[in-house]
């Protein structure tokens, strides 16, 4: 078993390089760029969401906390603890960090003074399996996933099925906008707020709707074969695929790069000042990659 242990990790290793090699040819990543292992010792990294100046914050879920990575120094904090079970993050308009703290099974807004205020907590009387990841479409309506991955909560007093749902602008109103998935998991929505991608994570596959005004998605349709735990999307619209490697598939469902880490990748999105390095979580450590696009901001 160790001797399997080892070869697997010589071949991780060899995929790295050779991805480094082969750089100059990428679409995306930045000619003779290196996957940079950034930091190492969490238990379970998620949930990465960039702030305006490029810092990046992460969640612990076991630890429970909520981590900053300076943009500036390399410097890493823990920024929120406890911090909900947080999961998945995104920063809306005016700086507050907007999290899925799935242990009582909420949607948070967290501002920068670190004030947590509870956005929602039950649909129809229900609690929710879990949430875990979300996207803010650009004018403040939110979207999120809720799959069940072993939830605490008793099953009597929890929504039924797993799927995606909506949040007003105002926080005011909750709906549920899909009921056919096996797991939906990783979710992003394109700059201009018109398509949003939900990844099946059980299903292994990715779909893409068109997005309504009041929140409601319409044609459905497969984007790939694979599904996510976490995503992001770049400035020409890629999208990014995480679950046994970093996936990318452009605008048209076409695979047009594969990212190798070490360890399983759970989550990716673009910081920095330049807003041209990819941030990837990736279990126990986080890493970065000099890319020659830049993420949506």
């Amino acid at each position: 078993m160790r001797t399997m242990k080892a070869f697997s990790i010589l071949l991780a290793v060899l995929s790295l390089t050779a991805g480094s090699t082969f750089a100059a040819d990428s679409p995306i990543i930045a000619p003779g760029a290196k996957l940079e292992k950034l930091a190492e010792g969490y238990s379970f990294t998620e949930g990465p969401a960039a702030d305006g100046d490029g810092n990046v914050f992460f969640t612990d879920d076991p630890n429970n906390r909520i981590v900053e990575w300076s943009a500036a120094d390399g410097k890493f904090s823990d920024w929120l603890k406890p911090a909900g079970r947080a999961n998945g993050t995104d920063f809306d308009k005016v700086g507050n960090l907007i999290v899925v703290a799935p242990e009582k099974g909420e949607l948070w807004s967290i501002a920068p003074d670190k004030t947590v205020t509870v956005l929602v907590t039950n649909f129809d009387g229900k609690v929710f399996n879990g949430p875990n990841d979300l996207w803010i479409r650009p004018d403040g309506g939110i979207y999120f996933t809720d799959p069940d991955f072993y939830s605490d909560h008793d099953q009597s007093t929890r929504v039924e099925g797993q799927n995606v749902y909506f949040v007003t602008p105002d926080h005011k109103t909750v709906t549920r906008v899909t009921n056919d998935l096996f797991k939906p998991n990783g979710i992003i929505g394109t700059a201009d707020g018109k398509v949003l991608y939900v990844g099946d994570y059980g299903a292994g596959k990715t779909y893409a709707y068109d997005i309504n005004p009041d929140g409601e998605l319409t044609n459905k349709r497969l984007f790939c074969d694979f599904g996510s735990d976490g995503m992001t999307i770049d400035e020409e619209g890629n999208v990014y695929l995480t679950e046994f490697a970093v996936m990318v598939f452009d605008k048209t469902g076409k695979r047009i790069e594969r990212i190798e880490v070490p360890e399983t990748p759970t989550n990716v999105t673009f910081a920095g000042k330049d807003n041209d390095l990819l941030f990837i979580t990736a279990t126990t450590s986080v890493y970065g990659l000099k890319m020659r696009v830049k993420g949506k901001r």
